[in-house]
């Protein structure tokens, strides 16, 4: 039973792996530089996002987004059509996690020749994001302050696979019980040398760095 199982689930991704290909080739023949953006509710993606748009809107750099979410709501495509750039909704059904077909689909509404940049914010969640996936150029991971320094203890694997780690609210620091060496042993042991940005998109503490880093991909 455990063996026909495990078949499934293979067969499932080596499918959705085929799929994500074809999304990065997509992409790529467009020269949209693509992120997979993750985190665990109330991290502060789109606050993230947000940030991000605002700071480059004198760069003339056009990004578009893909909202993964489990409810059919559009509270978070509606702050990024506000703020100027356009944003596709997808609706997971419930599911916990975008993947390639979600995102193959999200792809055709989207006006690729005209974007420099594509971030695909993925669904709240630190387990199943990690396992799918979608066919983008780099994956980040934002770890916010509330949420505590054991991370990644607890969830190792959406650490193994990142290629850039945000560390959000650090303005929260001196109220919070967070050790940030604890913090960061726990993801150098599954990550060495990952690229990391401390920020507060509350107060732009740290986005600078991250802006730089992101120019860098987009030129």
């Amino acid at each position: 039973m455990t063996e026909h199982r495990i078949k499934i689930v293979e067969k499932i991704l080596n499918a959705n792996d085929r799929l994500a290909n074809a999304n990065r080739q997509r992409l790529d023949q467009s020269s949209t530089y693509s992120i997979n953006l993750m985190a665990s509710p109330g991290a502060g993606k789109t606050s993230f996002i947000l940030a991000t748009i605002h700071a480059l809107l004198d760069e003339n750099i056009q990004i578009g987004v893909i909202e993964g979410d489990t409810a059919p709501v559009t509270i978070d495509s509606d702050k990024i059509n506000a703020a100027g750039m356009p944003a596709v909704q997808v609706n997971t059904g419930g599911e916990c996690h975008l993947d390639a077909v979600m995102v193959e689909n999200a792809l055709d509404q989207l006006a690729l020749d005209d974007l420099d940049l594509l971030v695909v914010e993925n669904v709240g969640n630190l387990i199943c994001p990690a396992a799918f996936k979608l066919g983008t150029h780099s994956n980040i991971l934002i770890a916010s302050v509330p949420e505590g320094d054991d991370k990644p203890y607890k969830y190792p694997n959406i650490y193994r696979g990142l290629d850039v780690l945000i560390i959000n609210k650090v303005d929260l620091l001196p109220y919070i019980d967070f050790d940030m060496n604890y913090f960061r042993q726990g993801v150098e042991i599954l990550n060495p040398g990952l690229t990391t940005f401390a920020v507060s998109c509350k107060t732009g503490e740290g986005i600078e760095g991250w802006l730089d880093w992101l120019k860098a991909k987009l030129t």
